[in-house]
């Protein structure tokens, strides 16, 4: 079967950087205020069934429009990597148009299953077990879910300058596993 505890472990960290939902507690606030009501469970959802879709379909999909895991994976370095950028510098490089309800998107779809989360599950299933990732993904999804319900309490005990600390944090280990990405599948292309 593979159920290993060290593998979900492993592989729940990198989602959790990935998906970094502690660090969009500034944009869950801002969605909140704009549109007045988040919807926790529908996104929670939503985001989960994209994840484990892409999971197992997801190298398909790939092949069908011609493009490698290798590629694909690289490009997901790239989106990283500037995710990475974003966090620790605290700029705004990718600008969505305000959304008119906050479930599906921009929640369920970027923020939390979005391409660098595709990219880590297509990378992550090429090392470990399906099983533990799906685990994995399970995992996340409860505490996106916790998160995205108590986001004003969070924001209110950690404060400004707390969660700007932690977005910082999760951007130098997202930028890590950027580079790690990117090394790992840049010598398969050539």
């Amino acid at each position: 079967m593979g159920f290993d505890i060290k593998e979900i472990f492993t592989a729940g960290m990198i989602l959790f950087a990935v998906i970094d939902i502690v660090g969009s507690i500034p944009i869950i606030v801002d969605l909140r205020e704009k549109v007045g009501h988040i919807q926790s469970e529908k996104a929670s959802i939503v985001a989960a069934i994209l994840m484990v879709i892409f999971l197992f379909v997801g190298e398909t999909i790939l092949t069908l429009i011609g493009i490698d895991v290798n590629s694909f994976a690289v490009a997901g370095s790239f989106i990283l990597f500037f995710l990475a950028i974003e966090m620790i510098l605290g700029v705004q490089l990718y600008k969505d148009d305000a959304p008119e309800t906050a479930a599906i998107v921009p929640l369920a779809f970027p923020l939390i299953a979005g391409a660098g989360t595709m990219t880590s599950l297509l990378s992550l299933r090429a090392e470990y077990h399906t099983v533990n990732i799906i685990v994995a993904i399970l995992i996340n999804i409860v505490i996106v879910y916790a998160v995205l319900k108590s986001s004003g309490k969070i924001e209110r005990i950690l404060g400004k300058q707390g969660i700007s600390v932690i977005r910082k944090i999760f951007g130098v280990v997202l930028l890590a596993i950027a580079v790690k990405l990117f090394a790992a599948n840049i010598q398969n292309l050539f």
